[in-house]
């Protein structure tokens, strides 16, 4: 797997590709937006460790630059640590973000995390289909009718697994383990809140107010099927 680490701490990223290196990743480092992007464009990564600080730009508007064209993992890193920031990196298309200071061991089963998750992929090549929202496993695209929806990684994760457990009640504990693949360890309840949040808005349109997600208060979430 190639990784590429967009941070302006030369010291930390080489850090980070000793550690990464060491596990067998691929690893690639640029130190602002405007390299970084360019990387991103000419030859995808296939998982993105990205600073949120950076010299020449913000990272937030680097991650949703990077959702426009690509659901590639990516793992904000920051020396911000309040909620707000956590959901406004989630908000921007992130998949995971960690504050510094950080151990690199809980930053290397992070990105084991994310790597298997891109990895396995959906391991399927059939149609998941409920009412007007659709997925195509081999090519990991959503559609909202003919509109392809923009998802992240994550985000796609979430609706997949949704769809393939419609009209029932999924446990935050069993839906977080499934996303994250961590069995919900670093990962907290709000992560999912966010991501399931922006999910939410994306699947909606303003000729349709059809809400498919259900909070089940105390418990989950249910994909209720909709019948035209």
């Amino acid at each position: 797997m190639r990784i590429l680490i967009i941070e302006d701490d030369g010291g930390l990223s080489r850090g980070i590709t000793f550690t990464m290196e060491r596990e067998g990743y691929k690893v690639e480092c640029c130190s602002g937006y405007k390299q970084g992007l360019a990387k991103v464009q000419k030859t995808p990564p296939e998982l993105i460790l990205l600073d949120w600080n950076l010299p020449d730009g913000d990272g937030l508007d680097l991650c949703k630059k990077i959702r426009e064209f690509s659901h590639v993992p990516i793992l904000m890193i920051t020396a911000r640590d309040m909620e707000m920031d956590e959901v406004m990196c989630l908000e921007c298309g992130a998949d995971d973000y960690i504050a510094k200071p950080f151990s690199l061991a809980v930053l290397k089963a992070r990105v084991s995390a994310l790597s298997r998750r891109y990895v396995l992929k959906t391991g399927s090549k059939r149609l998941l289909v409920s009412g007007d929202i659709s997925i195509d496993g081999a090519e990991m695209k959503a559609y909202k009718g003919d509109r392809a929806l923009n998802l992240s990684l994550t985000e796609f994760r979430l609706l997949k697994y949704f769809l393939e457990n419609k009209n029932q009640v999924l446990l935050k504990e069993q839906i977080l383990e499934y996303v994250w693949d961590m069995g919900g360890t670093f990962v907290e309840e709000n992560t999912l809140t966010v991501n399931i949040g922006r999910l939410r808005r994306k699947l909606e349109t303003n000729s349709s107010s059809t809400e498919y997600i259900k909070t089940i208060h105390g418990m989950g979430y249910l994909w209720e099927e909709c019948h035209d």
